[in-house]
């Protein structure tokens, strides 16, 4: 019986392993970075052990210091979590040498299908040579042959574009995974991307846990996932049981895993095996009634599953919460987490709580919602109400992206496919902000203060305050009076703190207002209060490149130097933030008049990296 468990990971996966071993009577212990030291995972485990490194995110994928600290906390079991080490299969091994439990396939298995290429050859599939990809082979995909998660992976849809796209990917994946190799395959445009749970004991039971759709993904990373996938006719999910089965017996497969496909014109096309636990594996929790992270630990300690898997109920679905502004190219964001809550109901997997820092080291996902219920139209509505009341206090997230993609038709229909944010991003990221939020913002900024003489027996100019607000700047105006405050065309109920009551043509709108410093959440909406004059020393010179986000400065286009012509949308530097890598292109045709940065630099939000003057008519 294991006794003391470590995970090799960190945030949200590490503390939703450490609630199954509480239950289960387990001790905990954590690893983490400097950079982790005061994070959730290290804060709620038993034990933590800190992993010397000057790179935080390398420090995660380090074995021999994780089993090191296995040893020195006295666990005698590992569970890898998901992504860093989970697929390595040498990491594996090392933890089997040291005597300790390895929560996970065989390391046999896990080399047969954690380097995707090889995972191709098993189940019979060829990949394409990079050298002979032809006009008639695009579109195509170029993909990591470790790891997942959407990194290391590059559409490629002209033939001049695949060298610059197969470098950046090596790169990408060297950072993610300690492994830079890559491969090419089709890309079919209108696939959806739907997997199967499998769970298999050591006696030679293989369960599988149904199916699973994630077609609604940005950058190849998924974002939304429902259990189970709608609209499979045809036998098409038995096809799917069965291939997946298949693949696990092949190379005799222990524990949790995921076999992958894309789904198209009635046909399923095999795209990888996972050999770990899945982010999305919430869903098929709720909807079979199972918790696999305990049944991960019952087949490590060699319990038999029983014959036939539990039988499935409802309809379940997660959402992706991640720090990113949709609306600019999902830039990742960072700063202070205020707030985090969720209305009873749902599920929330997370590895941050109130004050935490969001960082650059790491993805940018800050939690999981779920909602199960009997069908699959009331699982959609439960979530986008609960992501909708969501108290999100902090930097600019995808939460309003969310909503709008459960409530479009092509997903409440059951249509959509991994190409729905390339045609409706610009509709679902469109500026629709409540036209009342900035004054809410401003009454309550101004509650208490009429107390000491605010209001006057004469009439006077009304008090006027900025936000900016979905990129854009409202100015609100509002008055006290002897009743208290009041603003044209509303009635003002009440004006508290943290409460704002108007009345607008009859109808009262309640609006709960959180302030943080300059920032303001007003209900869902996240404000900025401006000062009331502009500082003058804020202003950058014409064609100027800001960091959008803070980060590494990993490459400079070749031959760039100041004073150098360049064309519109040439890339010019490559930034690494939260292990992705973020083009940044010249706005215009022009010249380079300065390029203030270098290989290896860190910047912050706002740093100048290069400066386009634009050629003049």
């Amino acid at each position: 019986m294991i006794q003391t468990l470590l995970v090799a990971n960190r945030g949200e996966i590490a503390c939703r392993i450490f609630r199954t071993c509480g239950e289960l009577g387990i001790r905990t212990v954590a690893v983490h970075s400097d950079a982790d030291a005061d994070a959730l995972h290290a804060r709620v485990a038993d034990t933590a052990v800190r992993l010397p490194g000057a790179a935080p995110a390398e420090t995660y994928l380090r074995g021999d210091l994780i089993v090191k600290a296995a040893l020195a906390a006295g666990a005698d079991a590992v569970h890898p979590g998901y992504g860093f080490l989970s697929e390595n299969p040498g990491f594996a091994r090392a933890v089997l040498d040291a005597g300790l439990t390895w929560i996970g396939p065989p390391p046999e298995a896990i080399e047969a299908m954690a380097s995707k290429t090889r995972a191709k050859d098993l189940m019979g599939i060829a990949s394409l040579a990079e050298s002979e990809v032809t006009e008639a082979d695009l579109p195509v995909l170029v993909k990591a042959a470790a790891g997942g998660g959407g990194r290391g992976m590059r559409i490629v849809r002209r033939l001049e574009e695949l060298s610059a796209a197969l470098e950046g990917a090596r790169a990408e994946a060297a950072s993610a995974f300690g492994d830079g190799e890559v491969f090419v395959e089709p890309y079919l445009e209108h696939g959806r991307h739907v997997e199967v749970q499998i769970l298999a004991d050591t006696h030679g039971t293989v369960w599988p846990l149904g199916t699973r759709d994630c077609s609604l993904q940005r950058r190849h990373q998924k974002v939304v996932e429902e259990a189970p996938a709608p609209g499979l006719g045809g036998g098409l999910a038995d096809e799917l049981y069965t291939l997946a089965v298949h693949a696990a017996r092949a190379v005799s497969y222990v524990g949790a895993g995921t076999v992958e496909f894309l789904v198209a014109d009635g046909r399923a096309h095999f795209l990888e095996m996972n050999t770990r636990l899945q982010v999305e594996h919430p869903v098929t929790e709720a909807v079979f009634a199972v918790d696999l992270v305990a049944e991960q630990i019952r087949v490590a300690e060699g319990h038999a599953l029983e014959k036939d898997p539990p039988l499935a109920r409802g309809h379940a679905i997660e959402a992706r919460l991640y720090a990113e502004d949709p609306a600019r190219d999902w830039a990742p964001q960072t700063g202070t987490l205020h707030h985090l809550a969720v209305p009873a109901g749902v599920r929330l997997d997370t590895g941050y709580t109130d004050g935490d820092t969001i960082g650059v080291h790491y993805d940018p996902m800050l939690a999981k919602v779920v909602a199960h219920a009997p069908t699959r139209a009331e699982a959609i509505r439960a979530l986008a109400g609960a992501l909708e009341r969501a108290e999100l206090h902090g930097p600019v997230t995808n939460r309003e992206l969310l909503v709008r993609s459960l409530r479009h038709e092509e997903f409440t229909s059951g249509r959509m496919d991994t190409g729905f944010y390339d045609r409706h991003l610009p509709a679902l990221t469109a500026s629709a902000p409540d036209p009342y939020a900035p004054l809410a913002a401003a009454l309550a900024d101004a509650h208490g203060r009429s107390r000491f003489g605010g209001w006057r027996n004469l009439p006077s100019q009304p008090q006027v305050k900025r936000y900016a607000m979905a990129g854009e700047e409202h100015e609100v105006r509002y008055t006290h009076t002897r009743a208290g405050l009041a603003a044209d065309g509303v009635r003002v109920v009440h004006a508290g703190a943290r409460l704002v009551v108007l009345e607008v043509d009859g109808v009262r709108r309640r609006f709960e207002v959180s302030a943080y410093g300059d920032q303001v959440h007003v209900n869902a909406i996240r404000l900025t209060a401006l000062p009331r004059f502009p500082d003058p020393t804020a202003q950058s010179a014409p064609g100027s490149l800001l960091a959008p986000m803070p980060g590494t400065v990993v490459r400079i286009a070749e031959d760039l130097a100041e004073g150098a012509a360049v064309e519109a949308g040439r890339p010019l530097i490559w930034l690494e933030a939260m292990k992705m890598q973020h083009q940044i292109s010249a706005p215009v045709a022009g010249t380079l008049s300065a390029l203030p940065v270098s290989v290896g630099q860190q910047v912050e939000m706002g740093t100048l990296l290069a400066v386009v003057e634009g050629d003049r008519p």
